[in-house]
């Protein structure tokens, strides 16, 4: 049998006859696409060699955002297609890292709108506008989560960011947003911890994972008293036991003779109806005319010389008489 091909009219219909295959297969790439970009490399697979590529772009249907990243449109790029961009254009051993990577994984109330990245040390590459690239000297095993955008878990990707933070608050405030919004469990980053240990702000760190691990617990390593002691203050008493109207009250610790109190709250507060009984609690302490200073855990290692400043700012106003507890 011979198959009788029709005659081409013109150059203009060779050229649709030639392009033809590849049109009819460009609305199936918005399906293989990384939320609207590919990779050079990637299109190559799917047929759409450079010059091909090169046409979409003059024609103003697709755009370049560098060596390696096409965009199938020319609108701007989502979240999730800038990190594919940072993995295309930074290359192989590349992973999402860092806050970026909690972003990912659903890290909400964080903002950054640099791309961060881990690659090996010994890599070497341009820089790629937009993207921060860290160096870390090995990969540890699953470490890393490569079904869809490769990426740091958020144990790593917590701790990795709390050292690369541009300051102590920033890396204290990146370890336990991950721990609030459920990303990770408390002992998870701990174990984690104990393999990554990085270069900078390490006690720090070790210091807010403590607290996120042990919670309230965590108060009995926290030398509340001697904080006291070195600001001149009276020492307090611990656990102070009130009576309100919801039964038998535990305040962590205070001076009852002039009726302030202090509340150190550890991550778990926040949790949860944490919140709610804190307030019933706090609420019941002023009624009977006391008055209560709320602090945190992370808070006293972070801003301790703040917090301590109105600690006695209230005890030398109660202790004056300047002011009545629970008017405060």
């Amino acid at each position: 049998m011979t198959l009788i091909l029709p005659a081409l009219s013109s150059a203009a219909d060779a050229s649709a006859l030639s392009h033809s295959p590849r049109r009819h297969r460009r609305p199936g790439l918005l399906e293989h696409s990384h939320d609207g970009v590919l990779s050079r490399r990637e299109l190559r697979a799917h047929g759409w060699d450079r010059n091909a590529i090169a046409r979409e772009v003059a024609a103003e249907r697709w755009a370049l955002h560098g060596r390696q990243t096409v965009a199938l449109h020319t609108g701007p790029l989502s979240f999730e297609a800038l990190c594919w961009r940072a993995v295309f254009e930074v290359g192989k051993g590349c992973l999402i890292d860092g806050v970026t990577s909690l972003g990912v994984a659903g890290l909400q109330g964080f903002s950054d709108a640099r791309i961060h990245v881990s690659v090996h040390h010994l890599k070497t590459g341009k820089e790629v506008p937009g993207v921060v690239v860290h160096k870390v000297i090995r990969r540890h095993e699953d470490e890393s989560l490569t079904n869809g955008l490769p990426r740091t878990r958020p144990t790593v990707a917590a701790i990795r960011g709390a050292h690369w933070a541009v300051s102590d608050r920033q890396a204290a405030l990146i370890l336990l947003m991950g721990g609030q919004q459920r990303l990770y469990r408390p002992s998870d980053l701990a174990a984690t911890r104990a393999l990554l240990q990085g270069r900078t702000r390490r006690k720090l760190i070790d210091d807010v994972i403590q607290a996120v691990v042990d919670g309230v617990q965590a108060l009995g390593e926290l030398d509340i008293t001697g904080m006291c002691r070195r600001r001149g203050l009276p020492a307090p008493t611990h656990q102070i036991v009130r009576h309100g109207p919801r039964g038998r009250i535990y305040l962590d610790v205070g001076w009852e003779d002039i009726g302030l109190f202090l509340e150190i709250d550890g991550a778990g507060h926040r949790w949860g109806v944490a919140v709610s009984e804190d307030h019933l609690r706090a609420n019941a302490i002023s009624l009977e005319r006391g008055t209560i200073l709320r602090m945190d855990l992370v808070g006293l290692l972070l801003f301790g010389d703040e917090f301590m400043d109105q600690v006695c700012a209230a005890h030398a106003l109660l202790s004056a008489g300047s002011v009545t507890p629970g008017s405060m």
